[in-house]
């Protein structure tokens, strides 16, 4: 069967799927009994189905396509790599030139006080860096107590060991008795869902203290680092007050720990700026970064280091055991850097500040008038739908959280665009080359979805 062709029917793939596919993230048993969607070719923002059917791909694939699906400049940089060097490790005091010049592009790229970075190949195997990274820095800085890593519930770093412990989805701990010991969690700058009793401002500096008063509790000579995304994107987009990261930075520069802005959803470009450290003027010592770097046609991550973790990591000599067989891979880093110069060159991180970025927001929000619609958000190129049975009261939640958000996301997909459900949210994050007239299409889609859920639950009583 040739994998990128629809030559076999759908039900017949469906087949094929469910006998030997497990998926991430998924209930194998009610999925191999509805049957999983086909995608068999995409182009630009769009998707095609083994039924021939387009669909508008609201996700980015998984927050990761910014250049839009199909760029031929990508395949072409990656096939002349494989012929000329498919493959080497950069183990054994070995490197090659398309890891040394995507290197070289990523320091310009981050914040001037970034200068290196470490590879592997994906958002997940970034954050298990960290976590290494970060307790041997402390042990060559003569400070071995300082252990403990910080994140916040809801947020999502991952689904390896290290990843899934430093995130905080609660679900993911409770298979695999994680957090592993060492991670300690605080709550999530999520305004509407848990501190709307409060001004938008107010909740951003309470939100913001909680680290205050969890390191104060826990000591700052046991803490490590704090490890955070900009914007909560697996959590729900959850984008925190103006107030909250300010706060957090006064928190961090008055005490010795480690901040690491995990930017592999919000990095290249996908807040109109090219890091999500650089929207909020945070100045972070690690920055695990994946998806836009290559826009998902290949595998690929890394770590972007600090000056100062860089040099104490390098105090006194001595091996940093860690490595994995494809850092730094020869194709993946040809991908890289014809995607980042595919960004550079159409602009499209500046498109996103002062062009795609407004002109769809303005439209978003506008959603947030709907009666199923208890808030609408936006930042950048990522964006939320709070679904509430009852808008004269949108911060109470529906029973059952979660259903009703896999049925907006399920009539969604019906209506011909992907938006992603988050317990009752739908969530969207398109490539940075949406069109405008895609973006008209994304809202009118997303408006007609909203209807039509509404009417299935008026007709079957979910409503306040």
């Amino acid at each position: 069967m040739t994998a990128h062709s629809n030559i076999y029917p759908t039900k017949a793939l469906q087949e094929l799927d469910a006998a030997h596919h497990w998926h991430p993230f998924s209930d194998m048993k009610s999925l191999n009994e509805e049957g999983s969607r086909v995608i068999t070719h995409a182009d630009g923002v769009w998707l095609t189905d083994s039924d021939g059917k387009r669909i508008l791909d609201g996700m980015a694939g998984l927050w990761c396509v910014q250049v839009g699906h199909g760029r031929r400049e990508i395949a072409d940089a990656v096939y002349k790599q494989m012929n000329e060097l498919s493959y080497y490790n950069t183990f054994f005091k070995t490197t090659h030139p398309p890891a040394i010049a995507l290197s070289e592009k990523l320091a310009k790229l981050a914040p001037a006080h970034m200068n290196k970075v470490f590879y592997c190949s994906s958002g997940s195997e970034a954050n298990d860096t960290v976590f290494r990274m970060v307790r041997t820095y402390w042990d060559k800085m003569g400070k071995p107590e300082k252990k403990v890593i910080i994140g916040r519930w809801n947020g999502y770093h991952g689904s390896t060991l290290a990843g899934t412990s430093l995130g905080g989805m609660k679900a993911m701990h409770g298979q695999g008795d994680l957090p592993i010991p060492g991670v300690h969690h605080i709550d999530q700058p999520y305004w509407f869902g848990e501190g709307h009793e409060m001004s938008p401002e107010e909740f951003g500096v309470f939100a913001a203290r909680k680290l205050e008063e969890t390191i104060d509790e826990i000591g700052e000579d046991k803490v490590a680092a704090f490890i955070a995304e900009p914007i909560q994107g697996a959590g729900g987009v959850i984008i925190p007050p103006e107030t909250y990261w300010p706060e957090i930075r006064r928190i961090l520069k008055e005490r010795d720990i480690l901040f690491v802005s995990d930017e592999v959803i919000c990095g290249f470009g996908r807040l109109g700026e090219w890091f999500g450290a650089d929207y909020y003027g945070t100045k972070p010592d690690l920055m695990p970064i994946a998806k836009g770097l290559t826009s998902g046609y290949l595998p690929m991550g890394g770590v972007m280091v600090s000056d100062r973790v860089a040099e104490g990591l390098m105090l006194a000599g001595g091996e940093f055991y860690h490595g994995y067989t494809y850092s730094g891979h020869p194709a993946c880093a040809a991908a890289a850097l014809a995607n980042l110069e595919i960004i550079e060159r159409e602009g499209l991180v500046e498109r996103v500040k002062t062009d795609i970025g407004p002109y769809l927001q303005e439209r978003w929000l506008k959603l947030g008038d709907h009666p199923l619609v208890g808030e609408a958000r936006m930042k950048g190129l990522m964006g939320a739908l709070e679904l509430v049975p009852n808008k004269k009261d949108p911060h109470k939640p529906f029973e059952n959280v979660g259903t009703v958000g896999t049925i907006c996301r399920d009539i969604s997909f019906g209506n011909g665009m992907v938006m992603r459900a988050v317990r009752d949210s739908l969530i969207i994050s398109p490539p940075l080359v949406l069109t405008h007239e895609e973006a008209d299409f994304l809202v009118k889609t997303a408006e007609k979805t909203l209807d039509d859920t509404y009417q299935v639950l008026k007709k079957d009583g979910w409503l306040g």
